[in-house]
């Protein structure tokens, strides 16, 4: 079969890809960006193409998606804004109907929330009003609903990880006791890929989750328990919803917007209804302890498929790469250095590559992480994002409080984009080239003030420029991985 799928580059989309392309099926991905979009390993495949779209307009059908036999919807804006994306997240769906009524699809999956309560936050009431805009298509539609997705990578286990791994003793907001029936990342792509042209789910909603209804503070204990720690939890009457976001925020790897919409959330009750489709599809259910454990193993063989962290949501700039693929020259101050290089290319290529994250940033790291303190205390995203994997990059991946624009390692090639609050915009780039003959590291610094505060800040930070970027830059050449056992 012929699938479109939207998506392709968030967390469940870059897992379904696999799993459908491991089925035999053709799958035509469609993006915002394709700069985003690999071309290795399973996205290089015969099998795959890409079809680039914004669903915030209108997108003309095009050859490659008219013969499609079944299209999967997983695009939402949960964390693109603070205030009411009902709007934005209707013209989404109606777009994406407008498209699909112009091809032969047979079916239409939704992965949603699930809606039960009657109290709903105004992220899942705008999830089920896109349910509703999609049912209004002549396309027959299968709606999955999950609740709390535990797996490598999720926005869930993520914050859950960092609140039990740095806090030894939670004072925390009452919403702690609300249920939820948490469902492991395997069985949500078990039940979406197993809808697939299965004619009885037709025009059918269904709710799914794990084998327990557990409240949030049920599962951080049940975390530590499998981290082998010991944490207190307490729970307090009077935390108000925004003093709850700003917890999250300064605690977690969350940005403030996510941050917001997952309090006002997680508020509600989110227990499945019971439905057939675990028996028809003959999916047997994970325990909660049972993914956070395989969650853990991914994690330890490097091997994290997708995380959040990726995805523009987790961002403090709203703007797309494209914006700012090409650095500018005019009106910004510049630090470059060029050191030749004496050892192996390949190695210093790799050094490159694993810059960030655990590794961290060859030289001072200490400011790096003060900077990245700095930036949480004015609304940044900080440091805590980290990488998705330790020696992976691709273009669009997060890498600590930097966004990845090009990640070309055939010509040499890392620039990333800053998201950390500035007075101005900055980029940071690695390159190898060559000049007459020999192998050469050029690393530049580039920003672009706004106004007089703009060009103060970078005056202010100046004497630091000299050793850090001097010292990362001689660090990144001569750095080997046995050096790991003694940070620079």
């Amino acid at each position: 079969m012929k699938i479109l799928l939207t998506g392709a580059t968030g967390y469940i989309g870059k897992r379904l890809l696999p799993v459908l392309i491991e089925a035999g099926h053709e799958v035509v991905c469609c993006v915002r960006d394709k700069n985003r979009f690999p071309t290795s390993g399973v996205y290089g495949q015969p099998g795959v193409s890409v079809f680039e779209a914004d669903f915030l307009k209108e997108v003309p059908v095009v050859a490659a998606v008219r013969d499609i036999d079944a299209a999967y919807y997983l695009i939402h804006s949960m964390s693109s804004v603070t205030g009411d994306f009902k709007e934005m997240e209707e013209t989404s769906a109606s777009n994406f109907i407008g498209l699909v009524q112009q091809t032969q699809a047979k079916q239409i999956i939704y992965l949603s929330g699930i809606t039960n309560d009657k109290a709903l936050s105004k992220h899942l009431a705008s999830r089920k009003q896109v349910e509703e805009v999609l049912g209004k298509s002549q396309v027959p539609l299968t709606v999955v609903k999950a609740g709390i997705i535990v797996g490598s990578g999720s926005a869930s286990f993520e914050i859950i990880r960092d609140l039990v791994e740095k806090l030894p003793i939670m004072i925390t907001p009452k919403w702690l006791n609300t249920k939820s029936q948490p469902i492991a990342i395997r069985n949500v792509l078990e039940y979406l890929s197993g809808v697939l042209m299965k004619e009885e789910t037709f025009n059918h909603s269904y709710d799914v989750g794990g084998p327990e209804i557990l409240t949030y503070k049920e599962m951080l204990m049940q975390f530590a328990e499998i981290r082998g720690l010991k944490r207190y939890i307490f729970t307090v009457p009077v935390m108000t919803p925004k003093l709850s976001s700003y917890w999250l925020y300064f605690v977690t790897s969350t940005s403030f917007k996510l941050a917001s919409n997952l309090v006002h959330s997680m508020k509600v009750e989110v227990v499945p209804e019971n439905n057939d489709l675990e028996k028809m599809l003959g999916i047997k259910p994970i325990s909660y302890k049972e993914a956070v454990s395989l969650a853990f193993q991914k994690i330890e063989q490097n091997n994290v498929v997708s995380s959040w962290k990726d995805s523009f949501v987790s961002s403090y700039a709203s703007s797309y790469m494209v914006e700012h693929i090409r650095i500018p020259k005019d009106g910004c101050f510049t630090d470059k250095r060029l050191k030749e290089i004496t050892v192996s290319t390949d190695q210093v290529l790799e050094n490159i590559w694993s810059i960030g994250g655990t590794r961290g940033w060859y030289y001072g790291d200490w400011l790096w992480r003060l900077r990245g303190f700095m930036d949480k205390l004015v609304g940044g995203v900080g440091l805590r994002r980290g990488r998705t994997n330790t020696h992976t990059i691709f273009t669009g991946d997060t890498v600590d409080f930097w966004r990845v624009l090009a990640a070309d390692k055939p010509n040499k090639r890392l620039l990333l984009y800053a998201e950390m609050v500035l007075p101005g915009e900055a980029w940071l780039e690695f390159r190898i080239v060559e000049k007459e003959g020999k192998q050469y590291l050029q690393q530049t610094a580039t920003f672009r003030p706004k106004g007089l505060l703009g060009r103060l800040y970078w005056y202010a930070v100046l004497p630091f420029h000299f050793f850090v970027f001097e010292g990362m830059a001689t660090n990144v050449m001569n750095y080997k991985p046995e050096d790991a056992l003694h940070p620079v």
